[in-house]
């Protein structure tokens, strides 16, 4: 039996993956800041990317450059703001947002992934009206139905989703009152396990099998590349 990979090429993936993180969460509080200005108090965007920074202990040394950089008080890169949407195997709906200093690199890496695993980049609203921005704070299995809902419900949610398989709570917000009811859901004391601007779609693909592995690997390789930023689908699998 071989053995595993050492401890440092561990730490050094980990080390990887972290860096890569750091590099979108950076991109994003760059454009945020650019786009609305450098105070978060006034920039809902921005607070929503610093504390995602925070949230994988990302210093405020580093924010704070990255919002320099973006207001000028540091030289610093333009990034543009992209969105490309296509279509997985098995009719799956895929948005690609990215954050890139180079619009040609990255249509090539997004269509040589879509090509790769068996999917097709489409036009510019070819699937975008299939999903819904929404808030959403996310709480694991065991949590205090009751609690969350009564809480939810006074801070102004637009719904609670609990699912009954086991006992996890979604707390659903428009964008605009995201950050309202998430600071009112921590002052109650139930701080959510995942908080989130997101793209949910209102109805989800069943696929399986082959073609679920394929969907999962596409959606994998999107994430992985530099420039995307987020990749949503509305795939439903019960095979990853």
């Amino acid at each position: 039996m071989g053995r595993g990979p050492s401890i440092e090429a561990r730490k050094n993936a980990v080390d990887a993956q972290r860096g890569k993180i750091f590099t979108k969460i950076i991109r994003e509080i760059g454009v945020a800041a650019r786009a609305g200005g450098g105070d978060p108090a006034g920039n809902p965007r921005l607070r929503a990317a610093i504390d995602k920074g925070l949230s994988v202990n990302m210093s405020k040394d580093v924010i704070e450059r990255a919002i320099k950089k973006a207001t000028g008080e540091l030289e610093g890169v333009e990034y543009e703001q992209i969105r490309y949407e296509g279509y997985a195997p098995g009719g799956v709906a895929v948005i690609v947002d990215c954050l890139t200093d180079n619009r040609v690199r990255t249509v090539a890496d997004v269509r040589h992934a879509f090509g790769k695993f068996g999917g097709n980049l489409g036009t510019e609203g070819s699937v975008a009206f299939m999903f819904r921005k929404l808030g959403v704070l996310s709480y694991g299995p065991g949590a205090d139905e009751d609690r969350i809902t009564e809480a939810a419900i006074e801070a102004g949610a637009d719904d609670v989703v609990i699912y009954p398989e086991d006992g996890a709570i979604d707390v659903v917000t428009s964008p605009e009152a995201f950050n309202d009811v998430k600071d009112a859901m921590v002052a109650a004391g139930l701080a959510p396990e995942i908080a989130e601007v997101t793209m949910r779609a209102d109805n989800d693909v069943a696929v399986g099998g082959d073609t679920a592995q394929q969907v999962a690997k596409l959606l994998a390789w999107l994430q992985e590349l530099d420039d995307v930023q987020d990749v949503y689908s509305n795939a439903e699998s019960g095979d990853w």
